[in-house]
């Protein structure tokens, strides 16, 4: 299964904005963290697959886009 990763801010600094992964069939959020050596991130950051928030455990399914979100602030 292949899934299109979208990284922002100090994640994309780190392991590079945009990544083309194939994943095995369970995967999920927390999968894709795993994968790209971000696992620490979980307990801080969001994950949104599709564009809809979601829960580090929901499934990916082919062709998916997850966004992995970190932390904002700003004015």
């Amino acid at each position: 299964m292949r899934c299109r990763v979208l990284l922002f801010a100090h994640l994309a600094d780190r392991c590079g904005p945009n990544h083309d992964l194939t994943l095995p069939d369970d995967a999920t959020g927390r999968t894709v963290a795993s994968e790209l050596g971000l696992d620490n991130i979980t307990s801080f950051c969001r994950v949104a697959i599709n564009s809809r928030f979601a829960s580090w455990d929901d499934p990916i399914s082919d062709g998916d886009e997850v966004a992995i979100l970190p932390p904002v602030s700003g004015g």
